[in-house]
This record gives structure tokens, C-alpha cells and sequence, in this order.
């Protein structure tokens, strides 16, 4: 998220502008949408969406603290596709149970090897830059720097080097 626009538009809406508070909505919305898409049944995404901006539009002026506001609105979202969910099942007739799945992540030595065979199988360069960004943590900028790209060729090849990781991971 861009945190300066957000900042900007986030202080106004908590004091009751209704301009920055439409304004930090619209930018919210992509990221609440993203995020929706990944908790979501594919045809609830949009309903969860909605319900997540009309919930915050509401309550906005009743969070404490500002620096919540992203964890906040993504907890909102997730709990508006359980219900989604639990609704669907009421409307297929399976069981209505007060849990609903958590996400599972394995366990680090199951994959551990897996995630190492995929860096090994990049190419020199691809491999490079995902370990400096990934493993060493350095900025794009510094990434270019390092690398003698610009800013947007750099994201360009990280993008693609995780791209070519996630379809080695897929198979």
C-alpha cells in the first residue's frame, strides 16, 4: 500500500472528511480486493469488497489507533467472506459448523528443499536478484544499484524471476 497517500488521506477521514474519506477508500480498494480474493469464494469477492467498505466508512472514527487501520480493514474482509461462506453452506445443506477452515501452512522442512530445487533451477541472474531482495532484504533502489538497472527493469526481473519459482513450485 502507499503509505504516504494513504497517511495523508487516513488522518483526514478519522477527523471526519468526507472527501478523504471517499478518497482513502477508492485507494484501499484494490488492495481490499486483493486481499478478498485470496479468503473468498470466487463469486463472494465483490460482496466482501462492498461490505468491507461500507463497514469501515462507518467505524472509521471509532479506531483507536490509525497505525491499525491495513490489519484492521483486513480483518473485516476475512470475517465478511467466513460469513459469506457459512452462508453458502447453509444454502447448499451441508453442515453449519462455527469453524471454518484456517489456512494451513506445511511445515518449513516439507518444502524446504522444494523452494531450494526451485532457485537452483533460475538462471544466474534470476537467482541473484531474488536472493538479494528476499534473503539479504535490499530496497529496489538498492537492488539496482547493485545490479546496474534501472528502478523498473530491477522489479521487472524480480517479478519474473518469481514467476518462473512459482510455475517450477506448481509442477
Amino acid at each position: 500500500m502507499r503509505t504516504l497517500a494513504y497517511h495523508e488521506e487516513l488522518q483526514a477521514a478519522h477527523a471526519g472528511d468526507p472527501v478523504a474519506l471517499a478518497d482513502l477508500l477508492m485507494l484501499s480498494r484494490q488492495d481490499i480486493r486483493r486481499y478478498a480474493e485470496y479468503h473468498c469464494a470466487i463469486n463472494d469477492v465483490e460482496d466482501a469488497v462492498q461490505e468491507a467498505l461500507i463497514l469501515v466508512s462507518r467505524k472509521l472514527s471509532d479506531l483507536r489507533s490509525l497505525e491499525c487501520f491495513f490489519s484492521w480493514v483486513f480483518r473485516i474482509v476475512k470475517r465478511e467472506c467466513n460469513r459469506l461462506k457459512r452462508g453458502a453452506k447453509r444454502f447448499t445443506g451441508d453442515p453449519v459448523t462455527d469453524d471454518i477452515a484456517a489456512c494451513t501452512t506445511p511445515d518449513i522442512h516439507e518444502w524446504r528443499q522444494d523452494v531450494a530445487s526451485a532457485l537452483e533451477s533460475l538462471p544466474y541472474h534470476y537467482r541473484e536478484i531474488v536472493l538479494l531482495r528476499d534473503l539479504e532484504g535490499l530496497s529496489i533502489a538498492e537492488l539496482a544499484e547493485r545490479l546496474g538497472l534501472t528502478a523498473m527493469a530491477t522489479k521487472a526481473r524480480l517479478h519474473r524471476a518469481r514467476s518462473l519459482a512459482r510455475e517450477y513450485l506448481r509442477a
